[in-house]
């Protein structure tokens, strides 16, 4: 599977280990991010440091994420690529989301 999670600072810290989160794999990914808060994980951080493009069906499962979480704990995106950053400026998803440079920072960030 491309993602793995890990919990660190009481986040838990899902990477992508794919240069693209397009169609090909943005309903697996919704479905893990489902089972994450299914799981109990209300904190959770998406390091986006590998994906160097992303699709509206990648950025389907993020706002799909977002919504099932309810407004009940946190949803950040770290470390998001020039490309990836483009497409959330452009789609206005960027006031949607909390992009941070680093997972670090994503951690940190009240």
């Amino acid at each position: 599977m491309p993602f793995e999670s890990k919990s660190e600072a009481g986040h838990t810290i899902v990477s992508i280990d794919e240069t693209r989160l397009d169609a090909s794999i943005s309903e697996s990914f919704r479905v893990y991010l489902f089972d994450q808060i299914d799981n109990g994980n209300s904190k959770m951080v998406i390091d986006l440091s590998l994906v160097r493009f992303m699709d509206s069906s990648g950025l389907g499962a993020l706002v799909a994420t977002l919504k099932k979480m309810g407004g009940e704990g946190t949803l950040k995106l770290a470390a998001a690529q020039p490309a990836v950053l483009d497409l959330f400026n452009l789609t206005s998803m960027d006031k949607l989301f909390t992009i941070l440079p680093t997972v670090t920072e994503a951690i940190e960030e009240k």
